[in-house]
């Protein structure tokens, strides 16, 4: 089941040379070792502590995103391993990436996350936060730390039209940014967007990360440690 879902995307994404993230927060381990041994190697997670204990406890080849809202106090424990920051959202924790970073002599990847949806309940930058935190940020002294795109996720809706908008300005701001005088700290060449229910639109709008859980591996599961 878990291979032939994964089989689906990967065929439909190819085109667009966009990469699945299959988004395995709340799943048992051995979904994600079902989902390993059919060729998968990456897996998206949002909570810390479930992702430090999957990484413990999986195969150490595995690439692991970090895609939920990250607090400055439990940067330190993914930042030995993580391969890429989905959602980044203030020069203030971007600042507690690189100081992490430094301490383990890496650098870590990371998406700024824009605010897109109409709902206050997500987080992200303005388009003019995002415009300040580029343009101002002390990027010479964050030298552990390497942006390389944007990530956002669109209004919970049955409106296409309105979720195609929001890609497209994400999309928008990539291009902008992109034409700024850029330190070396920042590369934009992901756009993360898309989930389960919107991907389509997203690889339309030139996503190339989409985080799909449910349609890989079912509906979401309670966890009792959180």
């Amino acid at each position: 089941m878990i291979a032939a879902q994964l089989q689906h995307f990967w065929q439909e994404l190819a085109p667009y040379n966009c990469q699945l993230i299959p988004v395995s927060k709340t799943k048992p381990n051995e979904l994600l070792m079902e989902a390993y041994k059919a060729g998968n190697k990456v897996f998206g997670e949002n909570k810390v502590q479930e992702l430090v204990a999957k990484h413990e406890a999986l195969p150490k080849d595995i690439e692991w995103h970090f895609i939920g809202h990250l607090q400055r106090n439990k940067v330190k424990y993914i930042a030995p391993f993580v391969h890429l920051i989905h959602a980044v959202d203030s020069l203030r924790l971007l600042k507690v990436i690189d100081k992490e970073g430094r301490k383990h002599n890496r650098v870590i990847n990371c998406l700024l996350q824009v605010h897109i949806a109409r709902e206050e309940s997500k987080f992200g930058l303005s388009a003019e936060e995002l415009t300040e935190l580029v343009a101002t940020a002390p990027w010479q002294e964050l030298a552990h730390v390497k942006v390389v795109g944007l990530m956002g996720m669109a209004t919970f809706t049955e409106n296409k039209e309105l979720i195609r908008q929001e890609f497209k300005h994400l999309a928008g701001l990539k291009d902008k940014i992109s034409k700024m005088d850029l330190p070396p700290a920042i590369e934009l060449q992901e756009l993360s967007m898309g989930m389960t229910n919107d991907y389509k639109i997203a690889l339309e709008e030139g996503s190339t990360m989409v985080r799909i859980g449910t349609a890989i591996f079912g509906a979401r599961t309670c966890m009792t440690n959180g």
